[in-house]
């Protein structure tokens, strides 16, 4: 073997270099097989199935012939797509550091373990978010302190955050729900003066911006999530943690055990090192991601402006519509300093204006078929924060804000991908419920 061929001849994920009787990375290679059930699965059959069963045996064939003029990818998890993507992330983004993960929850657990955080530290968090913004301190013993929410943006409240603050906080964690960013100048002061680490949950608005800066790398720390549902994904999952501090020189480790191949224990070919935190050395987890996914969300990328610009427009149409309607009260949409993503259109109601509460509007929406559903419900309702010992009397006396808006006030709307016609009769739909609920009908 010629030394060009040894050069190319292992390409092992453990990097254990030119070998005669090379080990590949991939232990099976995906075959035309296994990409027509891919393909199969992401296109279903239309209404005439006898003609997209041709066309998919003529996706076979081509298959089959691209498969006899090439050769299989070496790499399927964390390689150079996976580097291809966190370079045009951080381009985008304009921040130092950033590492794809499985998904956003796995960014939040690596910034809170960076952040030192221990039983019985505190984290101050929205009282309405998604469980995994708190998983972590949840797992570990970590007490989550509930903020009020502003109830124009019904987003974490500045101010409560303020008041909540004691000896044991370590961290903040604001959430930009539905896209449209927390005030942040003010939780950064904060955090600055209690020495505390801000880690932006930012699934929601991957591309808005707070006062010229992306929303997600104003914090210490921000984790993005491309679940299938939100505005771009990573073929179902994916999540990215940036930071511009420099924690994000210990990214790599943090996703992937803390296998450092630079070192090695005697007769192996790696050592497991601990991670840094402000609280001492920590375990790291495994949180890798695919170059599929990669790829996937790579795509997704080049068409995220156009996305947001429609449901912007989706957005701007909706509030146009409702303005006039007493009782109704429709989000606030872009400013010279606020660009929002527009993941979910923020609907709420006044109760005495629009003659009952939100609760019933809901189901009448319902009734008419437009789905809508508020995001999230209080954390402190909860039956796990129950058994974690939690007072959900107490909670909600502490965040009356949230308690009144979840029971009385907000829903969301779907955006994009409706059409134009689904858009404008859904607009007409929430008109009509606003209206008939106005006279009691």
């Amino acid at each position: 073997m010629g030394d060009k061929e040894k050069e190319k001849a292992s390409d092992f994920r453990y990097a254990t270099g030119p070998a005669v009787v090379p080990w590949a990375a991939i232990g099976e290679n995906v075959n035309v097989e296994d990409l027509m059930k891919i393909v199969s699965f992401l296109i279903r059959p239309g209404e005439d199935e006898a003609h997209y069963e041709q066309a998919l045996e003529n996706v076979r064939d081509a298959l089959e012939e691209l498969s006899e003029e090439g050769t299989p990818t070496t790499k399927l998890a964390m390689g150079d797509k996976v580097q291809e993507l966190e370079e045009e992330v951080k381009s985008f983004l304009g921040c130092k550091y950033a590492s794809f993960l499985t998904n956003a929850t796995a960014g939040f657990e690596i910034s809170y373990q960076f952040a030192g955080l221990r039983p019985g530290d505190e984290v101050i968090a929205p009282a309405i978010t998604f469980i995994s913004t708190v998983s972590y301190p949840l797992e570990i013993g970590a007490r989550v302190v509930f903020a009020d929410l502003d109830p124009r943006t019904l987003l974490m409240d500045p101010e409560d955050v303020a008041r909540k603050v004691t000896d044991k906080t370590k961290v903040i964690i604001p959430v930009h729900v539905a896209g449209y960013p927390v005030d942040m100048d003010p939780i950064m002061e904060i955090a600055e003066e209690h020495d505390l680490v801000v880690i932006e949950d930012a699934a929601h608005i991957f591309g808005g911006e707070y006062k010229g800066r992306k929303a997600g790398t104003i914090g210490h720390f921000g984790s993005f999530s491309f679940h299938e549902v939100k505005n771009i994904t990573a073929l179902g999952e994916g999540g990215i943690l940036v930071t511009n501090t420099d924690w994000g020189e210990h990214f790599n480790p943090a996703r992937f055990a803390s296998i450092n191949m630079a070192q090695q224990i005697p007769n192996w070919l790696y050592d497991v090192t601990a991670l840094p935190s402000k609280a001492g050395p920590q375990a790291a987890g495994n949180h890798s991601a695919t170059e599929v996914q990669a790829v996937c969300l790579l795509g997704q990328m080049d068409r995220l402006e156009e996305i947001i610009r429609v449901r912007r427009e989706r957005a701007e149409y909706l509030n146009e519509q409702f303005e006039p309607v007493e009782g109704l009260i429709p989000p606030l949409l872009d400013t010279n300093e606020i660009k929002a993503t527009y993941h979910l259109y923020l609907l709420q109601i006044d109760p005495e204006k629009a003659g009952g509460d939100i609760q019933e509007f809901k189901q009448r929406l319902t009734d008419k078929g437009v789905t809508n559903i508020p995001h999230y419900a209080p954390l402190y309702k909860f039956s796990l924060l129950k058994d974690l010992g939690y007072d959900p009397e107490a909670a909600a006396a502490s965040c009356p804000v949230a308690e009144n808006a979840f029971n009385h006030t907000f829903t969301h709307l779907p955006l994009y991908p409706l059409t134009d016609d689904q858009v404008e009769l859904m607009a007409k739909l929430v008109i009509e419920a606003a209206q008939e609920m106005k006279a009691g009908n």
